[in-house]
């Protein structure tokens, strides 16, 4: 739904950045973890993940009316991710590979997670929680708590702790969108 507002309001305000960038950094990791672990089900998701999240921050670009900042985040994003790369395919022997690469995706898991948290100061001196998005606050606690059934399932740590937080902030994020409901909100 937020892609369709930007759509269809040719325009990016009140919908955060840094969530998709960190959710496409983070697909692309897991991309990596699920081919060097051969498993089909964390290829699928993840390469669609980081198709759809490519495609928003795509978008994004396109209608930020302030695009520098968004493309010097873009570009640090990227560093990370080749400098990630070049460690996990130079640097690590092949035995240890895995579990770098799981402890690597488990902090941009993490990070992911948290950084909806960043506006929490500002939801509660605001009384408003119109900087955070209702849609990525649901798809977020259903992502995180089937990933979470999933890791758990396959005994993975690596998927199923980082995955926790995103269901504790989810929940986070609901009790603020029930304290602070959207028709209480006023005019800035």
């Amino acid at each position: 739904s937020d892609l369709r507002q930007i759509l269809a309001t040719k325009s990016v305000e009140n919908i955060q950045f840094l969530p998709f960038l960190t959710t496409d950094a983070n697909n692309l990791s897991w991309l990596g973890y699920g081919c060097l672990k051969g498993d089909g089900t964390l290829i699928t998701v993840n390469a669609i993940g980081a198709a759809l999240q490519t495609l928003y921050i795509l978008v994004y670009v396109y209608y930020s009316p302030a695009k520098r900042p968004v493309l010097l985040q873009i570009l640090l994003l990227l560093a990370v991710v080749v400098i990630g790369y070049g460690y996990f395919t130079i640097l690590v022997d092949t035995g240890t590979r895995l579990t770098h690469l799981g402890l690597f995706c488990s902090s941009f898991t993490i990070t992911m997670y948290l950084s909806p948290l960043a506006d929490l100061a500002k939801v509660v001196r605001s009384k408003s929680t119109r900087c955070l998005s209702f849609p990525l606050t649901v798809t977020t606690f259903v992502a995180s708590s089937s990933w979470t059934l999933y890791g758990l399932q396959l005994h993975d740590p690596y998927i199923t702790v980082p995955n926790v937080p995103g269901i504790v902030t989810s929940l986070v994020r609901f009790w603020l969108f029930q304290r602070y409901r959207p028709e209480q909100d006023k005019p800035y």
